[in-house]
């Protein structure tokens, strides 16, 4: 059950959306047992965003949440590839990007909790 919500100051095309989602999509089985399949993501682009004081510079806010746990080197692995993504669609410098991660022992799906 992940759930990725990117934020950026940055617009982004529907292809640009697609390239990033396919990305993710193959990355999120960094995750022990997590795959595509469950992967839900939502984009909000061209939001009014703030980073060391300035708000004219491409930045993003990632959240990736995951039903479970996961180990810091999982983690690690899993930032680098958001933040390869991230530059690569959307020239996004990594130091501009945060990637937060929450795990969750409850999670909600088809009217039941795992």
């Amino acid at each position: 059950m992940p759930f990725i919500h990117t934020q950026t100051n940055v617009r982004v095309s529907e292809e640009k959306e697609a390239a990033i989602k396919e990305k993710l999509g193959k990355a999120i089985s960094l995750f022990p047992g997590k795959s595509e399949y469950w992967l839900m993501l939502r984009f909000t682009d061209s939001a009014r965003m703030w980073f060391r004081g300035y708000r004219n510079v491409p930045m993003a806010m990632v959240e990736v949440e995951l039903f479970g746990s996961a180990e810091a080197t999982v983690c690690e692995r899993m930032t680098a590839t958001i933040c390869d993504v991230l530059h690569g669609e959307l020239n996004i410098p990594a130091e501009h990007i945060y990637v937060n991660y929450t795990f969750s022992e409850v999670w909600g799906w088809n009217g039941k909790n795992f």
